[in-house]
């Protein structure tokens, strides 16, 4: 069981007659949930996302990987209809679907073979963009566990400094830095 609320701090804040009550809290820093969340998004793709709670971004992911999947299939299909027309025609026969009702065929000998190539190209490059959206989803799950856990708060801060010099009275410009160490 993880704690929620490490360090409680409230602060009062005084504006004329307005009190404000402020209340900060602090998670526990928990360093394996990076680790946790890319293994969760290795086992099951969006997983890890859903461990961050970035629900969003797990149909992106799907639809990627989805987009992928159908280009190889087809290409896989194309591939096959080449094929089999290609070889059909070196055993002699003229009845494939490429094949016109004429004497002279609608696809050449050679635009299929080039087809097939192109087809076993785009088949290869259908694995290569799943397999990126894969990796991506990994990456994505292990640096949004990263970044639920870096420290945005008042204590670090950069504000742009402007003074005027009172014994010269020239402007002085400058950017001045601020951590608070609690």
């Amino acid at each position: 069981m993880v704690a929620q609320e490490l360090d409680s701090l409230s602060i009062k804040k005084e504006n004329g007659l307005i009190i404000e009550e402020m209340s900060i809290t602090k998670e526990e820093y928990n360093p394996l949930a990076p680790a946790k969340a890319a293994f969760y998004s290795t086992i099951l793709p969006g997983l890890g996302q859903a461990y961050n709670k970035k629900y969003w971004k797990i149909p992106i992911i799907y639809a990627g990987m989805g987009v992928g999947i159908y280009f190889y299939i087809q290409n896989d299909n194309d591939y096959n209809r080449f094929r089999d027309a290609y070889k059909r025609r070196l055993a002699g026969y003229t009845d494939d679907e490429f094949w016109g009702g004429n004497e002279e065929p609608i696809v050449s000998t050679d635009r299929l073979i080039d087809a097939q190539k192109d087809s076993s190209k785009n088949k290869n490059l259908s694995i290569v963009v799943t397999g990126v959206f894969y990796l991506l989803n990994i990456i994505d799950a292990n640096v949004d566990a990263h970044l639920k856990q870096f420290n945005v708060n008042e204590d670090l801060s950069l504000e742009p400094n402007f003074n005027i010099n009172p014994i010269n009275s020239q402007a002085n410009y400058g950017v001045s830095l601020k951590y608070n160490v609690k």
